[in-house]
């Protein structure tokens, strides 16, 4: 239970401190069915949020704060690490593993 991060490419740069400011791209999936339900990519431009202080749902705060600047890696979140029973704006089901393929741009 919780989070895995899977690296697709090696970052070159620090690693996000709590409290700072991440801009990301991200595609979140669902891991039954694979099914896309968000991504930065479509409102095109990418996600800004601070990392550690409770603005995204614990599998990020956790695993983004593994990555390095200019990393993309996978992370795969169980549900209590996500949206647990209560499920996600009628797209993410309760009790829902999910995926994101996650892009860490700038720490700031």
């Amino acid at each position: 239970m919780g989070v895995t991060k899977e690296t697709i490419r090696e970052g070159d740069g620090p690693k996000p401190q709590t409290g700072d400011t991440l801009t990301m791209h991200y595609i979140g999936t669902l891991k039954d069915n694979g099914e896309k339900f968000d991504a930065s990519s479509d409102r095109g431009r990418p996600f800004k949020f601070k990392i550690g202080v409770g603005q995204v749902i614990k599998g990020w705060d956790e695993g983004v704060a593994q990555m390095s600047k200019g990393e993309k890696a996978l992370l795969h979140i169980t549900s209590d690490y996500g949206y647990g029973a209560r499920g996600a704006g009628g797209v993410i089901p309760p009790n829902a593993d999910l995926v994101f393929e996650v892009e860490l741009l700038e720490i700031n």
